[in-house]
């Protein structure tokens, strides 16, 4: 990784070694490539501005992803909604389960996972990628996504019972 003179990795560097696993975190929190593509620019946009601060960071990474979170969340505050188009409509009368045709699609259960991720509220995928994927607690979550620790839990429980109906792991 390229680096200053005073030992700071350069944004180029850093993001180009980078922007894969701050991509594949962003699908999981917002549940859309289109959207996690927009948080992650907007992200990196702010991140470059102030990259003298955000490299001196104890971790920078974790700093960007609050800042891709942030940007999801400021999203579905504003009530913004965007129509997503499919190219297969899943659920048809032939096939109500909505599984995959392909039996190396159906056995693959990261992608079952991605999908029920993908059903779920906006707050409670959020809540859910924070608590698994960052393992960050109630607090933490909670003043990411602005609201009680409560409701973090609420968000949480209500997130893994609809996953697990989903999963069929009842």
């Amino acid at each position: 990784m390229g680096e200053r003179v005073s030992g700071v990795p350069t944004f180029e560097a850093w993001t180009a070694a980078r922007v894969p696993a701050l991509l594949r975190f962003a699908v999981l929190v917002t549940g859309s490539r289109a959207e996690a593509e927009d948080a992650v620019q907007a992200a990196l946009e702010r991140a470059y501005v102030r990259w003298d601060r955000v490299a001196r960071t104890e971790d920078p990474d974790a700093y960007v992803r609050r800042m891709i979170a942030n940007a999801h969340v400021s999203l579905w505050r504003r009530g913004r909604r965007r129509e997503v188009p499919v190219a297969e409509v899943r659920g048809s009368e032939a096939d109500p389960t909505g599984a995959a045709s392909d039996p190396m699609e159906a056995s693959d259960r990261a992608d079952v996972v991605r999908r029920s991720l993908a059903g779920l509220s906006r707050a409670q995928r959020a809540a859910v990628v924070l608590r698994f994927y960052e393992e960050r607690d109630d607090a933490e979550i909670a003043a990411l996504l602005g609201c009680a620790e409560a409701t973090v839990r609420s968000h949480v429980h209500r997130a893994l019972v609809a996953m697990r109906k989903e999963l069929g792991d009842d």
